[in-house]
């Protein structure tokens, strides 16, 4: 090769595959888009998260009293989302601000590990019914 030419090659990026960690922020994102329109009418909050899961192709699976489990929080709906195909299905909260006036997804963390395996243990519940 000479001096005065150049040899470039051309790389493509590639896909990462979609992975079970991969597709919860997808469906969160998903979520939180739908959340957005929310009409601040507390008393609508389970009626509004279960059509939101059921266009996100999720399941509602209950509502409770959020009991400090999550800051700033009044309530706290617990959905299943990617329930189908071959990747496993996702515990999402959906929670009512303090001020019931704003709503906001948010995975299980350290605090609300006991409600996701209560949520699970309550899918496999209804699974055997």
């Amino acid at each position: 090769m000479a001096a005065s030419e150049t040899s470039m090659e051309i790389t493509r990026p590639v896909a990462a595959p979609q992975t079970a960690e991969a597709a919860i922020p997808m469906a969160l994102l998903e979520l939180e888009l739908s959340l957005d329109r929310f009409s601040g009418d507390k008393n609508d909050f389970d009626g509004f998260v279960r059509t939101v899961a059921k266009d996100v192709g999720g399941e509602f699976l209950f509502a409770l009293p959020a009991s400090g489990l999550v800051d700033d929080c009044l309530s706290i709906a617990v959905l299943r989302l990617g329930a189908d195909g071959d990747k496993p299905p996702a515990i999402l909260f959906v929670c009512l601000d303090a001020d019931g006036s704003t709503v906001r997804a948010e995975q299980p963390g350290e605090r609300t590990a006991g409600l996701k395996n209560f949520a699970e243990a309550f899918v496999g519940v209804l699974e055997r019914i």
